[in-house]
């Protein structure tokens, strides 16, 4: 096997860097999900198992894992169910886009774990949505929709 190149190393830590804002997003989430708690712990639940073994991943590719940020700046305000439903389901999809990135950049059982990953995050998004998308995870995108979280103080949101 071929040593990982540059940009799936990168394209890893940005994995990672979205894995910790989707487990911080996710206990907002739970804070307000209501009648949708079982799926908000899921959500959560499964974040941190993937969360887990890509900072595992990230280590075996001889890099150190960037460490999760004390808090992330959230999209918008999440005062209700409904809000918290909106951001789960942005949270999956910035975690399908940052999988498709490494999808693109890595080969063998990285590439094989990331397609696995992209695919679990857009069934998620489709259960929050109520819908799927074409393509998950290959929307274009903006910077304001980049996969990975932004590091800032826990009240503020954008």
């Amino acid at each position: 096997m071929s040593e990982p190149s540059e940009e799936a190393r990168a394209a890893a830590q940005r994995a990672l860097a979205a894995e910790h804002a989707a487990v911080y997003g996710y206990g907002v989430v739970g804070a307000h999900a209501g009648g949708m708690a079982d799926q908000a712990r899921a959500g959560y639940d499964a974040h941190r198992a993937r969360r887990d073994a890509l900072s595992r991943v990230v280590s075996g590719l001889g890099d150190r894992p960037q460490p999760a940020a004390a808090a992330y700046a959230l999209p918008f305000a999440v005062p209700d169910e409904a809000a918290a439903v909106r951001l789960a389901t942005e949270l999956e999809d910035r975690i399908a886009g940052s999988y498709a990135d490494l999808v693109r950049a890595a080969e063998g059982d990285l590439r094989r774990e990331a397609a696995a990953a992209l695919r679990e995050a857009a069934v998620r998004a489709a259960r929050w949505r109520g819908g799927s998308v074409a393509f998950p995870g290959l929307a274009e995108r903006t910077p304001d929709t980049a996969p990975a979280g932004r590091q800032e103080g826990a009240g503020r949101t954008d």
